[in-house]
């Protein structure tokens, strides 16, 4: 593996009985990028994620993650990794600084605890009690807990599941400013919105297979999708193009000027998404 290589998986495989998990992924995640992983739930997202993580062992294929097997490797490469789960759960009567404190100590050049709790937002809450936060600030703690030790790699769980429209753009923010600061995300996600405001590139899972890989503009804009609309006096009309400019520029012609009622619609995200998992769920 290249050092500009985070994450590199071929092939790899999963079965719970009769069931294929994963059925043969492909993947590669470059260092410092924010990779998002979709699709429906069943779909291998998570499986796929704790075979990376090296909860999981896979039952074909290979994986690397910074430049080693997470089926074998050891404690030196754990602490390289940072991982926030969908369903995390602290002690409720520490503190948010006595947490973050007491995580820190398991790592072997952590970060600052009182330095994490700036950069989560919650040095207001330093001294407050764990079962006094809410969702979102404790969900902040589970991102201190999975930065706090430096990590290269930051795998992140359907980190903003339940949080209302304002905490979850907050959240984006402080995912913004790590990946700025050249940690690698990995990131499960239900919400289409999400991947497309954080993610450089994205997967699309379904039945244990990447059915979609790419930038979400590339995903979600496919030009040949895009619908081209406008009147004419028998009434309206449409084309289907992979050129819509070139479309425009011939009606525009055609007419002689201006073209009554002119709409571009290009396929959102969620358009190609659907589209994509429909006859795979």
């Amino acid at each position: 593996m290249g050092n500009d290589t985070a994450v590199r998986v071929s092939g790899l495989r999963k079965r719970y009985g009769d069931t294929a998990a994963v059925d043969g992924i492909d993947l590669e995640i470059a260092c410092g990028e924010v990779f998002a992983l979709l699709g429906p739930n069943g779909a291998g997202k998570t499986t796929t994620v704790e075979i990376l993580e090296g909860f999981r062992r896979r039952d074909g294929g290979t994986a690397e993650v910074l430049g080693e097997d997470p089926g074998s490797a050891g404690r030196l490469w754990r602490a390289r990794i940072g991982i926030v789960l969908q369903f995390a759960s602290v002690g409720p009567e520490l503190t948010v600084r006595e947490t973050i404190a007491h995580f820190a100590a398991f790592y072997p050049r952590p970060r600052d605890p009182d330095e994490v709790i700036e950069l989560v937002g919650l040095a207001e809450k330093a001294g407050a009690r764990i079962s006094t936060l809410s969702g979102g600030q404790a969900r902040r703690v589970d991102v201190a807990l999975g930065i706090v030790g430096r990590p290269e790699l930051l795998f992140l769980d359907e980190p903003t599941t339940g949080f209302d429209p304002q905490a979850r753009r907050q959240f984006w923010e402080l995912i913004r400013q790590l990946a700025d600061g050249g940690v690698t995300v990995v990131l499960t996600t239900h919400y289409l919105e999400e991947a497309e405001a954080l993610a450089g590139r994205l997967a699309v899972l379904a039945g244990g297979r990447v059915v979609a890989i790419g930038e979400p503009s590339a995903i979600g804009g496919a030009g040949r999708r895009t619908r081209v609309g406008w009147d004419t006096p028998a009434g309206r009309r449409s084309v289907q193009t992979a050129t819509p400019t070139q479309a425009v520029g011939d009606l525009a012609r055609q007419i002689g000027g201006e073209i009554p009622g002119l709409t571009v619609t290009r396929p959102t995200l969620e358009d190609t998404y659907l589209e994509l998992i429909g006859d795979r769920r």
